[in-house]
């Protein structure tokens, strides 16, 4: 059996627990090393003071607008890629994964270039103040430029998870996660380059995984053929991947705004208090990614599943991603929360105000972490089922719906303490939502094909 019928059968036959964890693991180790050389950047850049550290927390928003422009097109086309390779349309699949790739580098290069011209406005928007102001600029500067790579790479990640080629993802974030770990401190301090050389690192990073994935495209390994020539902007293709990509976007450019708003709260507060929520963005993204990546292996099982109307396989699929990932975020969360105080004290040379702050921030979010794996397998499998809606609505609530009324009027009663508390009170509206949509899905799905006496378990009240 060649490589590619291995993918067809990982997708439509394998056991759904082998099936998860041949897709989702390597994806989730490779997105928890990339999390984790974006808290390595905060950890050297820490060591130069709290103005640096201020300086890559107001760029961290900005970069994920950027990103956001590789889910727009890649996580759109993921989806109703699964789903063609599950009805078998491979004509149709590979114009799709050409039209999504060439789409993303275009729009990619104008928004980075747009960002480029407005540099010192958006950073001031972003809550840079004025001591934080040069180190932003520097730093934001060359890494928005280098970002053309990252959307590059962001977009494939997710057009070859759609196949099942979860282990070369896996491989590709490694690769530039342990370059940029080597990289930073050489940049930084060996050759005194400061945040510029934390930007450099993870400009070199970026370039080196998309040569790796170049060299994947290259080589034929790939089920989809990338040619600009089958570059097609149908209405079909083009609905079917915006329907799914502008909620992800949307997701990301919400994702960005909480952490701006934030940002923009903490900042009257002093450098320290902006500074403390950096490393706690940051390390809890090392848990939310993780759990991101899992889900990246159950999504091509759910899409596939649902096109092939194989409804027994997406619910055991959609039972276990549950379980699994609630395990996790309880581990992770609790870690977080015990550990609190530990983890800040290692981002700064001894600020006290910032530990204080950051770890009175983590604590309070690694508890409200615990539901995040149940709430992220709904607002995937919505999308993965080509459900824009509901994806949408479901995917906003977290860091939109939720987060913003929150952030605007809490701090307003409590201070720093309304600022801390703003994303758990999120979570656990956005959780609640999440069980309503839950029970509607399941009585659409036993609708589409009831539930046999045999397979009774993995319905949704069994899951309870």
């Amino acid at each position: 059996m060649n490589e590619k019928n291995k993918k067809m059968e990982l997708l439509g036959s394998t056991p759904v627990p082998r099936a998860l964890l041949a897709l989702g693991f390597p994806t989730m180790i490779g997105m928890m090393i990339n999390a984790l050389y974006n808290l390595v950047d905060a950890y050297f850049v820490g060591g130069l003071g709290t103005s640096q550290m201020g300086a890559i927390t107001i760029a961290y928003p900005l970069g994920q607008v950027v990103v956001g422009l590789g889910l727009l097109f890649g996580n759109g086309a993921a989806s109703y890629l699964s789903r063609l390779l599950g009805r078998g349309d491979k004509k149709t699949a590979d114009q799709a994964a050409s039209t999504a790739l060439y789409s993303s580098i275009s729009v990619g290069a104008a928004v980075i270039l747009c960002s480029l011209l407005f540099l010192h406005p958006l950073l001031r928007q972003l809550g840079a103040t004025e001591s934080i102001m040069p180190y932003a600029i520097t730093y934001t500067g060359i890494y928005i430029a280098s970002s053309i790579f990252n959307v590059f790479n962001v977009t494939m990640n997710n057009i070859i998870s759609s196949e099942g080629a979860a282990k070369t993802t896996m491989c590709v974030l490694i690769t530039g996660a342990v370059l940029n770990v080597i990289l930073d401190p050489i940049f930084i301090y060996t050759l005194n380059l400061g945040v510029a050389g934390a930007a450099i690192a993870t400009a070199i990073s970026q370039l080196v995984s998309t040569l790796v994935y170049l060299c994947y495209i290259f080589s034929g390994k790939s089920v989809f053929s990338f040619h600009i020539k089958k570059c097609c902007f149908s209405r079909e293709i083009m609905s079917e991947i915006l329907k799914i990509g502008i909620p992800t976007l949307v997701f990301q450019l919400l994702t960005s705004l909480s952490i701006t708003l934030i940002n923009s709260a903490a900042k009257g507060y002093g450098d320290s208090v902006l500074a403390a929520m950096g490393p706690v963005t940051r390390i809890m993204s090392v848990g939310s990614l993780m759990v991101f990546g899992f889900i990246k292996g159950f999504q091509p099982i759910a899409g596939y599943s649902y096109g092939s109307r194989n409804y027994s396989r997406l619910r055991e699929a959609i039972k276990t991603s549950i379980l699994w990932s609630t395990i996790f975020c309880i581990a992770f969360g609790l870690a977080a929360a015990l550990f609190s105080t530990s983890i800040i004290s290692q981002f700064t040379k001894g600020d006290t105000e910032m530990i204080r702050v950051g770890q009175a921030a983590l604590r309070i979010n690694g508890l409200s972490f615990l539901p995040f794996g149940f709430y992220t397998v709904y607002s995937s499998l919505f999308l993965a089922m080509g459900k824009a809606k509901e994806g949408c609505f479901l995917g906003a609530c977290r860091q939109g719906i939720c987060f913003v009324p929150v952030i605007l009027i809490l701090p307003f009663f409590s201070g720093i303490t309304g600022i801390i508390c703003a994303q758990p009170i999120a979570d656990v509206l956005s959780a609640a939502i999440t069980v309503f949509m839950a029970l509607r899905l399941h009585k659409e799905l036993s609708a589409a094909a009831p539930v046999l006496p045999d397979d009774s378990h993995t319905a949704l009240k069994g899951e309870a």
